[in-house]
């Protein structure tokens, strides 16, 4: 779908538990989807909620950073920013809430709220061309 004659690309955030991931969808198509794993946890045999918010903020600026870039578009593309509002481990979401917000906010576009359950659904009809 082509809008005003320019693509429309949305940047998602997911930050729900311990993996930090962010994508870049054109219209109904994936062009990049990068996570960071979080191996700190294995050492606990479970996800350590304080110790997944502190991996979060180290890890949410590089991963938008190689997703933008994987996807070949700049920041000034990026039309919307979706984000995990929940559920998932709190100190998690606002980390990647913060950063959502505080992105859209400096390039002045929307926020779209994602709850994390129907978006494991609503995946499936996203397009992956490397597939």
């Amino acid at each position: 779908m082509v809008i005003n004659g320019k693509y429309n690309y949305i940047l998602g955030i997911e930050s729900s538990c311990d993996d930090t991931s962010a994508s870049i969808i054109r219209n109904n198509e994936m062009l990049s989807n990068v996570t960071a794993g979080q191996k700190i946890h294995e050492q606990y045999g479970g996800i350590v909620p304080e110790l997944a918010s502190r991996a979060h903020q180290q890890n949410i600026i590089p991963v938008v950073d190689a997703a933008i870039k994987n996807a070949g578009i700049s920041k000034k593309d990026i039309n919307a920013v979706a984000f995990t509002k929940g559920p998932g481990l709190l100190g998690s979401l606002l980390v990647g809430t913060s950063f959502a917000k505080s992105f859209a906010l400096g390039l002045d576009i929307p926020l779209i709220e994602v709850n994390h359950m129907k978006a494991h659904i609503l995946a499936h009809f996203i397009q992956n061309p490397k597939l």
